[in-house]
């Protein structure tokens, strides 16, 4: 079982050529944030630095980062590591990147079908690399769940502030970038409620249903879907699955889907009804009434309030 929530865990991997300003900027980040999240009585944000070989243990994390990498090297040939970074992953840990830390992810192989970011110079060897990744280059960060990626080589800025919010709230973020000198401009995340998929049940077979579903949202993922490819009777699937995440997989699918389409509103410039077809819905009518539901805002206001383009 994964470390209580109230002490999440996150893993800054020191590998050969490594960014270490990021690395141990990272840790500064969290430092100055845990000790405002104790005034307001939040959780903190526990962190290890770990130097290949010496990680390969058994030791679970809430989140693992790939920091920049300074010397050219893209860890192709890190068989261990990449091993060690997916085995973390299915046992329900965050991946994260910055820059060509993204490298570590694609070779471990977990990027096929997901949206990721890393630096626009790097553009056209990674998507040589990994041509079946959605890299969108443009973006800053780009927070897909298990998955958070963010750009340059300093965005490991903007990475730090993601996990914070995510642990410790926006008014941790807001204080530790005052204290720090961090202009938060263009770095704010929405205020609205942010679905973020229970991993840590410990029930296998769920959370590797789950992973498939972030890759599909756009596809038939009605329940007798889900069951042929759990392989599970839809009863038994049901069950499980509720148990596990704490929601039916009819809110499981929407909560996952509306979140996708804020991705795409944040990100992109498709219309409504482009973003409505692209998360697996078929009427816009009803993905915009669905969309207000969960959001609280209909889809254009919510981009012309949260666009990053």
């Amino acid at each position: 079982m994964l470390h209580t929530p109230t002490a999440p865990l996150v893993a800054l991997i020191a590998y050969e050529g490594a960014q270490m300003s990021a690395v141990f900027g990272l840790a500064d980040i969290f430092h100055v944030a845990n000790r405002f999240a104790r005034e307001l009585g939040g959780i903190e944000i526990r962190h290890q630095v770990l130097h290949p070989p010496s990680l390969f243990d058994e030791t679970e994390f809430e989140a693992v980062v790939l920091p920049p990498n300074l010397s050219g090297a893209r860890g192709r040939n890190d068989n261990a590591l990449h091993g060690w970074i997916a085995a973390r992953h299915a046992a329900g840990a965050t991946l994260c990147s910055a820059c060509a830390g993204a490298f570590w992810l694609g070779y471990a192989g977990l990027l096929d079908g997901r949206p990721v970011t890393t630096h626009w110079a790097i553009e056209e060897e990674f998507r040589d690399a990994f041509p079946a990744a959605q890299l969108q280059p443009e973006h800053l960060l780009i927070d897909d769940h298990d998955l958070v990626t963010a750009g340059g080589v300093m965005a490991w800025v903007d990475l730090g502030l993601a996990l914070v919010r995510r642990w410790q709230g926006q008014d941790v973020v807001a204080r530790t970038c005052r204290q720090m000198l961090i202009d938060p401009h263009g770095r704010e995340q929405s205020n609205y409620r942010m679905f973020r998929p229970k991993l840590d049940h410990g029930d296998d077979a769920i959370r590797v249903l789950q992973f498939w579903i972030e890759g599909h949202a756009a596809e038939d993922l009605s329940l007798s879907v889900l069951a042929e490819r759990a392989a599970m009777s839809a009863r038994s699937l049901q069950r499980r699955f509720t148990e596990a995440t704490r929601l039916p997989i009819s809110q499981y699918v929407q909560e996952l889907r509306i979140e996708k389409a804020r991705g795409l509103l944040e990100r992109t410039s498709m219309t409504i009804s482009e973003v409505c077809w692209a998360v697996g819905y078929t009427d816009t009518a009803a993905f915009s009434r669905l969309f207000k539901s969960i959001c609280g805002t209909t889809a254009g206001e919510y981009r012309r309030r949260f666009s990053v383009k």
